[in-house]
């Protein structure tokens, strides 16, 4: 097991697409329950070989097992103790933004704070009239959705009322985010600047797909996103926060990881009867090799990027097996992730934040605030608030209460 104490600054992680893909080598199509068990095993794992984070997608057609992702990352909360927890994409605009608000703050509360989420928009189009939604208005549903979502986790009543959702009066999203501080957010975007523009406005993390296109175009919208992140007063560019996913697939023997992930590639659902392995490595950051090769492609990320805070590998796609799997995350952990940390740790500037996790945003907003509710009728209009609250003094995130102690 890697050194839990290594440095922090950056997140690793793995995520998955719940798919569920017929292996090429023996032509059998395992089951949904087996590829449910088997992602809690390979979530359990990830922690075990020292690895931060596990996100999972959200799907709601097949191939894919994926429906409720809060429902299995509870479950995985429950067997891990360190790891961050967290969904690749949760849908903002199909979901409803009250039922996201509630979901993802019982999960804070059950991981102890392991939680954060990544929203997107989604690109299967089916799945919109679905929800009762038109995907040529996905974009509005995405910055009205999202909007309605950062009030309901940051005040205790809200009122609201937009163009896309029945209006709200007096209500009250619960449970409250664990120690008054909502999950951190990562937009996740593919090829959409107004997404990067969204997480620019609100100072959230913006997390680029990083698998299915050049390097080029991840940086027009990474680029795009630390701009506007400084020109919305959150830091300067090089302080925004920044997410990269990522594809490999390694052997000792660079040769043998090519002959081995050559059927799997060219069966893929995603790419497959496409490009040929060769040209899609060339072209996108899959990197089918060595550990070496791994730790040298991706420690040059920085250099395209800039410093970043979050990296994502998609090990469990295109009908890999779980022992494959598993043994691929042995050699991330083991031999990739610790040299990574130390590669992508040299001459990282000091005004450059670390990952962002609930305790340093407890820490930065003061100390926690519990929430404890009045007793009520139910729709907060009959009293003046619902909580009585034990918020952290006034002015602490700056130390003025320490000033005013010592006075």
């Amino acid at each position: 097991m890697s050194d839990s104490n290594a440095w922090q600054g950056m997140q690793f992680g793995i995520f998955s697409v719940s798919d569920i893909t017929l292996d090429p080598t023996t032509g059998t199509t395992p089951s949904e329950a087996e590829k449910i068990r088997n992602t809690v095993t390979m979530a359990t794992h990830a922690e075990e070989v020292g690895l931060d984070v596990f996100a999972l997608g959200e799907h709601h057609n097949p191939p894919f097992w994926s429906s409720s992702p809060t429902t299995t990352l509870a479950y995985i909360a429950a067997q891990t103790e360190r790891l961050v927890l967290s969904t690749a994409t949760t849908l903002i605009t199909t979901n409803d933004p009250v039922k996201i608000a509630e979901d993802f703050a019982m999960l804070q509360h059950l991981s102890g704070g392991r939680t954060d989420v990544m929203l997107g928009r989604g690109n299967t189009g089916p799945v919109y009239p679905w929800f009762g939604k038109d995907i040529r208005q996905g974009l509005p549903l995405a910055i009205e959705n999202y909007n309605l979502l950062h009030r309901l986790w940051r005040e205790d009543v809200v009122d609201w009322e937009g163009q896309f959702r029945t209006p709200l009066q007096g209500f009250t999203s619960t449970p409250r985010p664990l120690d008054g501080v909502a999950p951190f957010v990562w937009h996740g975007s593919i090829r959409t600047p107004e997404i990067a523009e969204q997480a620019a406005y609100y100072g959230d993390g913006f997390f680029a797909n990083n698998i299915f296109w050049p390097k080029e175009h991840y940086q027009r919208l990474i680029t795009l996103y630390r701009q506007r992140y400084a020109h919305y007063g959150h830091g300067t560019p090089e302080q925004a926060i920044v997410g990269l996913g990522g594809q490999v697939f390694m052997r000792a023997n660079s040769q043998d990881a090519v002959r081995e992930f050559r059927p799997y590639f060219d069966n893929a659902p995603v790419y497959g009867h496409g490009p040929s392995l060769e040209d899609f490595s060339e072209m996108t950051p899959l990197t089918v090799g060595s550990p070496q090769q791994v730790i040298d492609r991706y420690a040059a990320m920085r250099e395209h990027y800039g410093d970043y805070q979050r990296q994502l590998f998609l090990m469990d796609h295109a009908g890999l097996p779980l022992k494959t799997v598993l043994e691929q995350l042995d050699i991330l952990g083991g031999e990739v992730v610790p040299v990574l940390r130390k590669e992508l740790a040299k001459d990282r500037p000091e005004e450059v934040p670390d990952a962002p996790t609930h305790a340093s945003r407890v820490a930065a907003a003061g100390g926690a605030r519990e929430a404890r509710p009045h007793a009520n009728r139910g729709d907060n209009l009959t009293g003046s608030r619902p909580y009585q609250d034990t918020p952290a003094p006034a002015g602490s995130a700056f130390g003025a209460a320490a000033a005013r102690a010592e006075a």
